[in-house]
């Protein structure tokens, strides 16, 4: 099956030209590369995330494969949504399934559906996959959606996606790396100064590798995260890979770019290592 661009046109431009165009301004060519076993990046549409989306993905090295991890936006499909084989078409490429390891992930986590209605319409991890397409449309893809789930299931899943990681590493005769994506938007529709207070709360909690923290302080102070889930998943399966360091690259906000600062969302860019 290949999953085709959903949001083409809409959260980014929908020609190969005009895309390559368009990532390419949001692109560091100064950004020193580092090793990153995770990264948080938004999914907003370009012109208003893509700065700090761009500034992530230039700041890493790439991998063999990527994990994506999103919200389910749609309600389509089951709580924890992979796509376990195929491919994702968008304009700038195509990008092949890593199916050694979402094999692994399926049979190391049972609470996972490997279901691909669930990505259908979804866009929070095909906005990822320009910036990755940007530098090369080597890396193969696992793509997960989460709608709702509980902290539990949040290690279980995390612990399950390193385990899997791990051995397939172990088995392989090549060089095999991974990077896990959190996608998620930060606060929505709130002042730009609430949203900074806010946001600045689920940060200090990433950059403390705390996933307990995150979940935790994304409810008690209500904030408006849409990807809290995918991201404390990241944090699980990155401490379960040694992880010993998480560091912000670049935070903003759409009043940025609209002008607007009473209702903005947050942007975030995040490295685990």
């Amino acid at each position: 099956m290949k999953r085709s661009p959903a949001v083409a046109g809409q959260f980014y431009q929908g020609t190969a030209s005009k895309l390559t165009q368009q990532v390419r301004q949001y692109i560091n060519i100064n950004a020193v590369k580092e090793h990153a076993i995770g990264i948080l990046s938004p999914h907003a549409g370009l012109i208003y995330s893509g700065s700090v989306a761009g500034e992530v993905y230039s700041a890493i090295e790439f991998p063999k494969t990527f994990v994506l991890l999103g919200p389910n936006h749609t309600g389509l499909g089951p709580k924890i949504s992979m796509m376990a084989s195929g491919e994702w078409e968008i304009p700038t490429g195509v990008f092949s399934v890593d199916e050694k390891l979402s094999r692994k992930i399926a049979s190391n986590t049972p609470i996972i559906s490997t279901d691909a209605n669930a990505h259908t319409f979804e866009h929070s991890l095909e906005v990822q996959l320009p910036f990755i397409a940007y530098f090369s449309t080597e890396p193969k893809i696992v793509p997960i959606t989460v709608m709702s789930v509980s902290l539990e299931e949040c290690r279980m899943l995390g612990e399950g996606i390193a385990k899997s990681i791990q051995s397939v590493i172990a088995s392989s005769v090549e060089r095999y790396s991974v990077v896990i994506v959190a996608s998620s938007d930060m606060s929505h529709y709130v002042a730009d100064d609430v949203a900074r207070q806010k946001d600045k709360k689920a940060i200090e909690m990433i950059k403390s590798l705390n996933p307990e923290g995150l979940y935790t302080v994304v409810s008690r102070e209500r904030i408006s995260m849409c990807g809290y889930l995918p991201a404390t998943i990241m944090l699980f399966a990155a401490k379960a890979l040694g992880a010993i360091e998480a560091r912000l690259i670049k935070y903003s906000t759409s009043g940025e770019v609209s002008g607007d600062y009473d209702q903005v969302v947050g942007y975030a860019g995040m490295i685990v290592k």
